[in-house]
């Protein structure tokens, strides 16, 4: 995926030498780990301010508290990830999210496509062997630590 098209960049060597990045500590991909930390904290995160918003989980509103979760979750991804490169969840776990210059997506669309795709789950499990989801490859993104 280099320019330069070096055996190194096309080689698996570790997780994300293909796109350039160092194999450990700052710029490096991290595991699934972290990656489920960032993200179940940021639905936590979601999940709290629909339950203030909507009155709680029980009773008759609660799959209006469950939709509210969902598109809080997307539009808090959207704006942060578009303004400072990461959310409240993916900061605390370590990490934050980069263009992979792969795709000639302006960064704000590509926020929106790689969240969208993040709101469906599926695209997210399914992963190659630098751990990039189907929704980082789509949007030509990649998680980084810091």
């Amino acid at each position: 995926m280099g320019d330069n098209g070096a055996a190194s960049d096309t080689e698996f060597r570790y997780r994300g030498n293909r796109l350039g990045m160092p194999e450990s500590g700052t710029g490096s991909v991290p595991g699934f780990g972290r990656r489920f930390v960032g993200v179940l904290l940021d639905w936590l995160l979601s999940l709290a301010i629909a339950q203030a918003i909507t009155g709680g989980l029980t009773g008759p509103d609660s799959s209006a508290t469950s939709s509210s979760a969902l598109l809080i979750f997307a539009a808090l991804n959207i704006v942060l990830l578009i303004l400072i490169g990461t959310t409240v969840g993916k900061r605390i776990a370590g990490i934050g999210v980069a263009m992979t210059g792969e795709r000639a997506l302006p960064w704000p669309i590509a926020m929106v496509v790689r969240t969208v795709l993040l709101c469906l789950v599926i695209p997210a499990l399914i992963h190659d062997r630098d751990q990039r989801g189907l929704h980082d490859r789509a949007a030509g993104t990649v998680t980084r630590r810091y």
